[in-house]
């Protein structure tokens, strides 16, 4: 198996390692980036779902930023709610914040009954810049 290109944002590198995951691999010109959640920087959930949502983007750009992309080389998003019914309107009126302008990437919505704590968790897959690694 080939060495996985990982990319790290600053300052959290131990919570991932602790979790035994990959906040996102350089593949094939493509930037896979795990779910992000709000989560603290000690990775306790944000307990305001508003708040949640913002810090789940924060941490998502700071992923995008280490591997030098923005939400614009964003292609592909999957979200998941726990309990959208009562939570999207919530969760939808944060994300003009950070997902720019058409034309949008793809998008699934999935409900989900648990997500470790959390209410929103956010997972995208970007196009890395032309002569980028990976």
């Amino acid at each position: 198996m080939t060495q996985r290109n990982v990319v790290f944002p600053p300052g959290r590198q131990a919570l991932y390692e602790r979790n035994r995951y990959s906040p996102a691999i350089r593949a094939n010109g493509f930037l896979f980036v795990s779910g992000q959640v709000g989560s603290r920087e000690d990775g306790s959930p944000e307990p305001d779902l508003t708040a949640q949502v913002r810090l789940a983007f924060e941490n998502l750009n700071a992923i995008l930023k280490a591997a030098n992309c923005t939400f614009d080389d964003v292609v592909d998003v999957t979200v998941f709610m726990v309990d959208p019914q009562s939570t999207f309107e919530t969760i939808w009126k944060v994300v003009p914040e950070f997902w720019g302008s058409a034309p949008h990437p793809t998008l699934t919505a999935v409900g989900v009954t648990w997500l470790y704590g959390f209410q929103f968790e956010i997972k995208v897959i970007a196009k890395l810049p032309e002569g980028t690694d990976g």
